[in-house]
């Protein structure tokens, strides 16, 4: 009994005293781990990147269109609003001769009709005057050498004549005077004869009077007649010719213009529609569209010379010179080499919608490629600079503070904030003047170490990437 007594004692005590030897041991261990961990600084973080030196190269990535670099311009010849009745689908092969567009020519055939009219009517106006101006032209001659030389010789030989018979009147009355002495005729007859001579003498003086006249006043008026008549015909006649010609021209030029109502292909290849710029308001090629003198219907590229044509904005223009390396990405195709030929000096006109952006067109030239099709989209990067061996930073790793660029900095005894000196990069990482060295580690998730908002800090991050490729 008693030996029963005294284990049913001892055991409990033993099973007492082991589990509270254990809680102790447990108790201590934990207070041991959480000393030791004090000394142990507290990180929050995860990522971290170690600073080093490595080549950079700073470019300007954009967007641009593929075109050619010769393209023969189909322009519409015909004058006013022209509608276009049938044109060829953008992008179409055709073969030298095919009919690539139409446009409406009723407005013109009536036009031909009607200046063919005028002009028949104005050419036999003009003929009728050309007839008079060679009939008054003789009728000029004919009185100089005709008329007036008949007249002037008639009233000559009627002067001879009178002056003739005055002379033998004048012999009559000496013979019946001395007759009229001599008692064989009357004094009657002497007066009759001397009333003749008399009679005779004023006819002569008309007749000379006469005489000067043909020749001082109705030669003159005459002549002056006829040369006025052929001046007015004349002049009828260079009107009515010139009216006759611009009624044929008009007629002409119609026919000519009816003739470019319908566009054939100048030879083989691709044509395409001219894409307008908004700001030069011209309108589209389509059946049913309006087209005007001068404008541009369809191009025909040169396809074995292309470029790619960037439109670059104004604080990155003057870091792009001609002959810069530039890798050009099409859809497809591997990336291609390239350079930059030309770079415009003067700005973009602006486009409504757009802002106060102000773009420079930048031109990269391809080498020569199979199968480009003008208008494709094309991503392009121009390698603006080269840098070895600089001290850069991540710009994930970095946060702009009321203007000042930040980092934090992994140390023995935690994080440290670092203010950088800093200038542009690419696009992920900054270059580091001062503030950081060679082979320290920055924190690649700073935003945990900032009390402003995660989501507020994200967006000051893209700030400051957008800023310093613009610096670049």
């Amino acid at each position: 009994m008693a030996g029963s007594f005294k284990s049913r004692v001892v055991k409990p005590l033993l099973i007492l005293l082991l589990l509270g030897g254990l809680g102790f041991g447990i108790y201590q261990g934990v207070g041991l781990a959480l000393n030791g961990q004090s000394d142990v600084p507290e990180r929050k973080h995860f990522l971290t990147h170690v600073v080093q030196r490595t080549p950079l190269t700073l470019s300007l990535k954009d967007q641009g269109t593929l075109e050619s670099t010769e393209n023969y311009e189909i322009i519409c010849q015909v004058r006013g609003a022209n509608i276009i009745t049938s044109v060829v689908e953008n992008g179409s092969y055709v073969k030298q001769g095919d009919v690539i567009l139409t446009l409406d020519s009723l407005f013109i055939d009536e036009q031909i009709s009607e200046r063919s009219k005028y002009a028949h009517w104005s050419r036999s106006g003009a003929e009728h005057w050309r007839t008079t101006v060679k009939s008054r032209e003789l009728a000029v001659a004919e009185y100089l050498e005709g008329r007036y030389v008949t007249e002037l010789l008639q009233k000559e030989l009627e002067l001879i004549v009178k002056e003739s018979d005055l002379l033998a009147f004048n012999e009559f009355l000496t013979f019946n005077v001395r007759q009229f002495e001599k008692g064989y005729v009357s004094a009657d007859e002497v007066d009759r004869w001397r009333r003749r001579i008399d009679i005779h003498k004023v006819d002569l003086d008309v007749m000379s009077n006469d005489l000067s006249i043909l020749k001082e006043h109705t030669k003159k008026s005459e002549m002056a007649r006829l040369e006025g008549e052929l001046k007015v015909a004349k002049a009828q006649f260079e009107a009515s010719d010139e009216r006759a010609d611009a009624d044929a021209s008009r007629r002409d030029r119609a026919l000519e213009e009816k003739e470019f109502c319908t566009i054939l292909a100048p030879k083989d290849g691709l044509v395409i529609h001219p894409r307008a710029a908004s700001w030069k308001w011209a309108p589209d090629i389509v059946e049913g569209g309006t087209v005007y003198k001068e404008q541009v219907l369809l191009l025909m590229p040169n396809l074995a010379k292309m470029q790619v044509k960037l439109g670059i904005v104004e604080a990155m223009i003057e870091n792009i010179h001609v002959g810069m390396k530039a890798i050009v990405k099409l859809p497809g195709r591997s990336p291609i080499e390239a350079e930059v030929s030309e770079v415009a000096d003067i700005a973009r006109p602006p486009i409504i919608g757009s802002g106060d952006v102000v773009r420079y067109d930048v031109i990269v030239e391809l080498p020569t490629l199979k199968n480009l099709k003008p208008g494709t989209s094309a991503k392009i990067e121009i390698m603006i600079n080269e840098v070895d061996e600089v001290l850069t930073v991540p710009l994930a790793a970095t946060v702009e503070i009321e203007d000042n660029i930040y980092c934090w900095v992994e140390n023995a005894i935690g994080v440290e904030q670092r203010l950088l000196k800093t200038k542009p990069g690419d696009d992920v990482s900054l270059i580091v003047e001062s503030g950081i060295r060679l082979g320290e580690k920055v924190i690649m998730n700073p935003l945990i170490y900032t009390e402003a908002p995660k989501v507020e800090s994200e967006t000051e991050v893209k700030e400051t990437s957008e800023t310093s490729m613009s610096g670049s």
